[in-house]
């Protein structure tokens, strides 16, 4: 996140790091909500010494946005959107639980709901864990998001529990000599629901 600094992209760090409920195995992901063009951050990431090992754009599902992934290491990396997002895909962040830079360096954790559904309440000595189904509305007022991204969160996990993991929508990794504004001009070409995520607003 530091290596961002420099030219004043904000970004935040969400999920487990977060939260403060990590293992062995968490991945290390950080978000920057508003980005500049793509090769300004992989620019700054190459003159913080951290090596660009792979590109990617990423869409979940054919309504939610395509993001970029710049992945700098096991299980670390980047992302950025690549279209405008909606209220409950920019929420998401802060449901899962997300920190700046500020609080990582003060070694702050944040309440979040992790893949089990499950809120994640900071303590002193480690964390409480409650579930949120039954609770979408308490739940949404004390992260600060809309209940929607609650109810969205709650429909996509049990949904996947109840048909198992599908897959992405798009994972599309990018050559060496290829931008991302290029290849997604491209996607877009091809995937008519890429096309049809573009021009939607909210």
């Amino acid at each position: 996140m530091s290596a961002l600094g420099p030219l004043h992209l904000a970004c935040v760090a969400y999920g487990s790091i977060a939260r403060g409920d990590v293992t062995d195995t968490s991945d290390i992901d950080v978000y920057i909500p508003m980005p500049p063009a793509p090769t300004i951050i992989e620019t700054a990431l190459e003159r913080a010494g951290l090596q660009v090992l792979e590109r990617e754009i990423i869409q979940a599902t054919p309504s939610y946005a395509a993001k970029g992934y710049i992945e700098v290491g096991e299980r670390r990396s980047f992302s950025f959107p690549l279209v405008r997002l909606r209220a409950v895909e920019s929420d998401f962040y802060r449901f899962a639980g997300s920190v700046d830079t500020e609080q990582v360096r003060r070694k702050e954790r944040v309440k979040g709901v992790d893949k089990r559904l499950m809120l994640i309440e900071p303590t002193p000595l480690g964390h409480i864990e409650n579930p949120i189904i039954g609770f979408e509305g308490k739940v949404a007022m004390l992260l600060g998001v809309g209940v929607e991204v609650v109810r969205d969160r709650v429909r996509t996990l049990t949904r996947r529990d109840k048909v198992g993991r599908t897959g992405v929508f798009v994972k599309r990794v990018l050559s060496p000599d290829e931008g991302f504004g290029d290849a997604f001009r491209r996607l877009s070409l091809e995937k008519p629901a890429t096309r049809r995520r573009m021009r939607k607003k909210t």
